[in-house]
């Protein structure tokens, strides 16, 4: 079971919109400001009484927002335009990020002592690794991170560089490190 960070649960309403066929959350400015980074936040909670574990993204705003996939918009009846009610705390134990296949392939075929690494670094490292490498639509920058990944770990590096936490990475659904306003 994942540990809390001690800070107390965060409740808001929000509105549930669509940008490019995803249906999204963002938190409002407040419940946002409640949360210990501007960053990544792992938080598990509810939404409408309905249970959930996830990883909310930065907006580039100094806020967050994250993805409502469509067994959490069943299981709590919502959909774009809805008014939800969650309830949520920050965790100090993240959960696995799911490495896309490029860069999953990449690290099956490394040196044992950069597979180590992989291993013996936190979730939430990972999941910094698994965001620089998402943060783009360019297959050759993309193929060029996953080479830059396994050279970094290579060298010891546990975590990626030089790229804004705070940003929105998503490419499908940011410009220039902000999250893009619903249509």
């Amino acid at each position: 079971m994942s540990q809390r960070l001690g800070v107390p649960t965060i409740r808001f309403d929000a509105t549930l919109s669509t940008i490019d066929k995803r249906t999204i959350l963002r938190l409002p400015e407040k419940a946002s400001g409640k949360l210990p980074s501007r960053g990544q936040v792992a938080v598990r909670g509810t939404i409408n009484g309905h249970g959930f574990q996830a990883v909310l993204e930065p907006d580039g705003y100094l806020g967050h927002w994250m993805r409502i996939d469509g067994k959490l918009q069943r299981t709590a009846a919502l959909g774009e335009g809805d008014t939800a009610t969650p309830e949520i705390e920050s965790l100090k134990d993240w959960p696995e990020p799911n490495a896309p296949k490029d860069l999953e392939t990449a690290l099956a075929a490394a040196p044992q002592k950069i597979q180590d690494l992989w291993k013996g670094i936190t979730p939430m490292a990972r999941w910094e690794w698994v965001r620089w490498v998402n943060a783009t639509q360019n297959p050759d920058t993309r193929k060029r991170r996953v080479e830059v990944s396994v050279s970094k770990m290579k060298s010891g590096k546990r975590r990626p560089c030089c790229f804004n936490l705070a940003a929105c990475t998503d490419p499908d659904l940011s410009k220039n490190g902000r999250l893009i306003e619903p249509a």
